[in-house]
């Protein structure tokens, strides 16, 4: 957000930063500031953050009035470090152990109960047209029946987690990693 972003907003406005430092260019902020286009600002991350206490923490809206400077700091205590390392790893282990992957980031999110008895088949492939009409396909063409089914993607990957009777999941593995677009597909348990 550079000059002419800031300019374009209503004169009055207050710009808040929670994003990143590089997002605002602080320069011209700070002139809309003094100037009174913009009547204030609140910004919790910098492009260059002091390393230390000792280090003299610099910029352009110290000591203008209306500005809310605060340290972008929440996740870099001790306290969050381990906490975000326990987290972590607890959503590694309920992908690892059920194939749920809520709150990804990068990979469709997939949550099923458990069905007990049965097995959990995981199905990764390309998001292109017709790909599940070939996963369902295949089920039927076996006699496999489904217990449960669940497909999510996002713009580049499906993820699709399927339960059935365990009799039938070698076969069903077998025929599911040769459809056209798989990129990984699996027998969980």
């Amino acid at each position: 957000i550079g000059e002419k972003e800031i300019r374009a907003m209503k004169k009055g406005s207050i710009l808040i930063n929670a994003a990143r430092g590089t997002v605002v260019e602080l320069d011209h902020l700070a002139a809309a500031i003094k100037d009174k286009h913009l009547i204030g600002a609140a910004i919790d991350v910098f492009p260059v953050e002091p390393r230390s206490n000792d280090e003299q923490f610099e910029s352009p809206l110290r000591g203008l009035d209306n500005v809310i400077l605060t340290p972008h700091i929440g996740g870099s205590t001790a306290e969050a470090q381990a906490n975000i390392g326990l987290e972590v790893a607890e959503k590694l282990v309920k992908y690892s152990d059920n194939g749920t992957s809520v709150s990804s980031v990068n990979f469709p999110e997939v949550a099923l109960p458990a069905h007990p008895g049965k097995h959990r088949l995981l199905h990764i492939h390309e998001n292109i047209p017709g790909v599940l009409s070939e996963i369902n396909k295949v089920f039927a063409e076996n006699s496999i029946n489904i217990s449960g089914q669940f497909l999510q993607t996002n713009e580049k990957v499906g993820y699709v987690v399927i339960d059935v009777d365990a009799e039938y999941s070698d076969l069903a593995q077998e025929k599911l990693q040769h459809i056209k677009g798989t990129i990984r597909s699996r027998v969980l348990f």
